[in-house]
C-alpha cells in the first residue's frame, strides 16, 4: 500500500470524525460508554480515575467500529479480486464513484438518505469492556448512512487494489483516521466539550475541503494518474521506512 492511498484514507476517517452527525454526539457517547457523567466530564480538573476510565473504554469502543469496517475492507478487496480481469473498468467506475461523492460534500446537490443516521436506543450499555466493543460494532452500523459516502469512496479505493491485505490495511488506516480524535476527545474530555462547539461552525468548510479531496482521487484513478503519483511516492520514500511499511 502507498502513502498516498494511506494519505487518503486517514484523511478520510478525520472527515467523517468531523461530520455533523458525528462530532456533535462524541461527548453523549463518551459518557454512555464510561458511565461518566457530562458533568464530570465537563469539569476543569478531571480525575485521573476518570479519565482512565473514559480512555480504556474508549479503546474497546474504537476496536468495535474498526472491525466492522475492516470486515467492509476484505469483502471490497474480495469481490475485486474475483473480476481481476476488468481491473481497469473497476478502476475507471470506482473513480467516478469517487468523484460524485465528492461533488457531493462540496455541497452541490443533496441525498437526504445520506444524512440521516439509525438510532439505536440502548438503555443501558452492555457491562465492561466487552460491552463498549459492541456499541462500537452498532456505531459502525448506525452511522454508515451518514458517513456513507466517505466509507463508499474508500472502500471504492479498496475494491481497485483487488488484495485482500491491501484492503484490510486501508480500511484499518481509515478506522485510524476516524479513531484518532476521538481518542484524543477522550484522553481531553474536558477541552474536547469546548472544541466541539466553537468547531460546529466549520463543519460546512470541512465537508468541502474533504471534497475537494476527493474529487482529485477520483480524476487521478479514472486517468489512472494515480499509478504514476504512487511510483513517484515509493521513490521519494527512504529506503529504511518502505522496509518497515
Amino acid at each position: 500500500m502507498t502513502d498516498i492511498n494511506l494519505f487518503v484514507a486517514f484523511t478520510a476517517g478525520l472527515f467523517s470524525f468531523l461530520s455533523p452527525c458525528v462530532l456533535p454526539l462524541i461527548p453523549s457517547y463518551l459518557s454512555f460508554l464510561s458511565g461518566v457523567s457530562l458533568e464530570e466530564m465537563r469539569a476543569t480538573e478531571v480525575e485521573g480515575h476518570v479519565r482512565r476510565r473514559v480512555a480504556l473504554n474508549s479503546l474497546a469502543f474504537i476496536l468495535g467500529f474498526s472491525l466492522v469496517f475492516i470486515s467492509l475492507g476484505v469483502s471490497a478487496s474480495f469481490l475485486g479480486s474475483l473480476f481481476l480481469s476488468y481491473r481497469n473498468f473497476i478502476r475507471i467506475l470506482g473513480g467516478v464513484f469517487i468523484l460524485i461523492v465528492g461533488i457531493y460534500l462540496m455541497g452541490f446537490f443533496k441525498i437526504t438518505m445520506l444524512e440521516r443516521y439509525w438510532q439505536f436506543n440502548l438503555k443501558d450499555k452492555p457491562a465492561g469492556y466487552l460491552g463498549s466493543i459492541l456499541v462500537g460494532i452498532t456505531f459502525a452500523v448506525a452511522w454508515t448512512p451518514c458517513v456513507g459516502p466517505i466509507l463508499g469512496a474508500i472502500l471504492a479505493l479498496a475494491g481497485t487494489s483487488a488484495e485482500i491485505g491491501r484492503g484490510v490495511l486501508l480500511l484499518g488506516t481509515y478506522a485510524a483516521g476516524l479513531a484518532f480524535p476521538f481518542l484524543l476527545s477522550a484522553a481531553a474530555v474536558n477541552s474536547f466539550f469546548h472544541f466541539s462547539q466553537v468547531f460546529r461552525r466549520y463543519i460546512q468548510a470541512v465537508h468541502v475541503t474533504g471534497g475537494i479531496l476527493l474529487v482529485l482521487v477520483g480524476i487521478l484513478l479514472i486517468t489512472d494518474y494515480m499509478t504514476v503519483l504512487n511510483i513517484y511516492a515509493i521513490r521519494l520514500t527512504p529506503e529504511w521506512l518502505l522496509k518497515r511499511l
